[in-house]
């Protein structure tokens, strides 16, 4: 992924941050089965250490694993989209960063929860934001991963009003998963799902996969 792309991505996420704020901040209230992941990872990696919200947009995520008792800080590529999440958690840390190249410490992460992260990452890059995920989680740190289902990549001129250049793909949960797992994670459980109504999401189908780095003991 070039670093032009790269910087399409966080033009395009700061110029749309208000109103996607302001679109998606809720957006849980309606979504119990999302809710219900979130905390049952929020339960696999409670008192194990700090976790990552990584693609945090406005904290929405962070704030209900924090909620649900996790030492949880968000990372995000966008720094307009920091900002939207400062100023409504500020009890909450939150970065700028880019996931490709992670600026955080070997082994040092209880979790991270990718909740749609992956969503603006061509194939060929994904074998590297998973290395950057797997080299930051501690043995035994455990991956949430949501992503869109499907083969398409989506290239909308417009996003709410706002221009935007950045392209959207839906994946296949086996490619995924072989990704992961030559990436050296171990998958845990993979989950699907029908869309909610159109007034509530984007209508795509959802995956959810838990996978864990593998304990240096196992």
């Amino acid at each position: 992924m070039t670093q032009n792309r790269i910087e399409i991505i966080r033009e395009d996420y700061d110029r749309i941050a208000d109103e996607y704020t302001r679109r998606m901040f809720h957006e849980l209230d309606g979504k119990p089965f999302d809710r219900e992941q979130l905390t049952r990872f929020a339960a696999s990696v409670q008192g194990g250490g700090a976790i990552c919200d990584l693609g945090c947009g406005p904290g929405h995520v962070a704030r209900f694993l924090r909620d649900a008792g996790t030492d949880v800080f968000g990372l995000d590529l966008s720094p307009k989209m920091i900002a939207q999440a400062q100023r409504l958690s500020p009890e909450i840390k939150f970065h700028e960063g880019n996931m490709l190249a992670l600026d955080l410490v070997d082994n040092t992460l209880a979790g991270i929860a990718a909740f749609y992260a992956i969503v603006n990452i061509p194939a060929e890059s994904l074998p590297l934001a998973f290395a950057e995920m797997h080299r930051v989680l501690q043995p035994g740190g455990l991956l949430l991963l949501a992503f869109h289902i499907g083969e398409e990549v989506i290239r909308p001129e417009e996003l709410w009003g706002n221009r935007i250049s950045m392209e959207f793909y839906h994946l296949q949960p086996d490619k995924i998963l072989c990704l992961l797992t030559k990436s050296g994670f171990a998958i845990e459980d993979v989950i699907e799902r029908d869309p909610y109504a159109p007034d509530v999401e984007f209508q795509s189908r959802r995956a959810y996969v838990f996978a864990r780095k593998p304990s240096t003991t196992a």
